[in-house]
């Protein structure tokens, strides 16, 4: 099996990986301006892991010249990538900051093919089948097999000697969340293409951190301040809505992500208690944004769940100006924020860059650790049923630091170069 690393590699962003040639999976885009895409492709098929930007951003442009390779996904995944597609029109389109258009959003469509977890199916000359990665919900492990169908509960003396089976674990995450539950697949497999985002730090333990926050949102409310809550549209707006909703914090939620969680409630399947996911859809209100809504919420004594995550857009850019000034305020960021980015400017400095002006912050600041990926002790947990496979790793900043302790450990491990072509034997 011959497998290149056109994006991904040494990384986080613009996944993409061609498996013998003829198989793609993912074909994310890396934000930042400009943004990064990965290198050239024309796949017979796509396969795609999840409905993050860095894995389906560029999806659409496979589309743009004669080719039309089918896509496989999830369900949700699909829906998600549309989603983010034509956002990504809407705010750039006509621009090199997209490499698509409408049109080829709309073919995405035509080629779209869905299965759920646990079904193989044949593409590309292969055999894939979907396992619940516990990252967001429709994230997937994906397994690959040159031979039979796939199945988790072969034996070696199963396999014909010439089947190789290649597991490409997507984004995912070993702890419950409240949206999703945990990753407990592990398929058999030759070789993992394994992420490593989070692969030199350790998690607190997720019903402490949401404890803490919980503590610290209803300390502000009781105190008369005003609380927002920056968070990425797809997966933390509907966790961070969940936890409100499971200590009763009173909660308004702004920007993309209440799309998702509207968009989520037609999976049902795909989420760890749909129930749970409509009553606090039901217990949270919705901004429509309109006639100055925004800035009268923001005096109001509440929570605010909005996009963006790291303070680079969307109604954030209403709500932090309008609660900086005061200190029994407070924003509290749910997830990483990239370096350069004004959400870890603010983290760092005090201040931030919004809408082109550097604002001194006097608002109490805090960080929470709502992260949806596996974390060190995951990532080996995780890998301790693949010791006699061989790991590649991706999807890091310390890819390659990850794979020397690995090795260390006794694993055959490596981290790929971006453009790097590996043979499987």
């Amino acid at each position: 099996m011959d497998i290149r690393f056109l994006g991904g590699a040494g990384e986080v962003g613009r996944s993409a990986i061609l498996v013998n040639d003829r198989l793609l999976l993912d074909y994310g885009m890396k934000s930042g301006n400009p943004p990064q895409f990965p290198g050239d492709v024309d796949p017979e098929a796509v396969v795609v892991s999840h409905g993050h930007l860095d894995h389906v951003g560029a999806i659409p442009s496979l589309l743009s010249g004669g080719a039309r390779p089918p896509i496989h996904w999830t369900p949700p995944t699909r829906d998600l990538a549309l989603t983010l597609a034509r956002d990504t029109l809407k705010l750039h389109g006509g621009t090199m900051q997209c490499p698509f258009t409408e049109t080829d959003v709309q073919r995405v469509t035509q080629v779209s093919k869905t299965h759920g977890y646990r079904e193989p199916f044949e593409v590309a000359g292969h055999e894939v089948t979907f396992f619940d990665a516990g990252h967001i919900p429709g994230s997937a492990h994906v397994l690959i097999s040159e031979g039979r169908s796939p199945s988790s509960n072969r034996t070696a003396s199963d396999v014909d000697d010439r089947e190789t089976r290649l597991l490409y674990t997507g984004d995912f995450h070993t702890d419950d969340q409240q949206l999703v539950s945990a990753s407990t697949a592990r398929p058999d497999a030759d070789a993992v293409i394994c992420e490593s985002t989070y692969s030199d730090v350790e998690h607190d333990v997720r019903g402490e951190v949401e404890e803490r926050f919980a503590e610290s949102v209803e300390r502000t409310l009781w105190e008369g301040g005003t609380v927002v809550v920056p968070a990425f549209a797809i997966g933390r707006t509907q966790e961070m809505m969940l936890v409100c909703d499971a200590y009763d914090i009173p909660c308004y939620v702004d920007g993309m992500g209440k799309r998702i969680a509207e968009m989520l409630m037609h999976h049902p399947g795909f989420v760890r208690d749909a129930d749970a996911l409509q009553q606090a859809k039901s217990h949270s209100r919705f901004v429509t944004g309109q006639d100055g809504q925004r800035k009268r919420i923001a005096d109001q004594n509440a929570a605010i769940i909005t996009t963006s995550g790291m303070l680079h857009g969307g109604p954030a850019m209403t709500y932090v100006p309008a609660i900086r000034g005061h200190p029994a305020n407070k924003i509290a960021m749910t997830g990483y924020q990239v370096e350069g980015t004004p959400g870890r400017d603010l983290l760092e400095t005090g201040s931030a860059e919004i809408d082109g002006r550097v604002m001194p912050v006097s608002a109490q600041v805090e960080q929470y650790d709502f992260s949806a990926h596996a974390d060190r002790a995951g990532l080996e947990s995780f890998l301790e049923s693949y010791r006699d496979s061989r790991v590649l790793v991706n999807h890091g900043d310390r890819c390659g630091w990850f794979a020397e302790e690995l090795r260390a450990d006794g694993f055959d491990a490596s981290a790929p170069d971006l453009g790097e072509r590996v043979v499987l034997e």
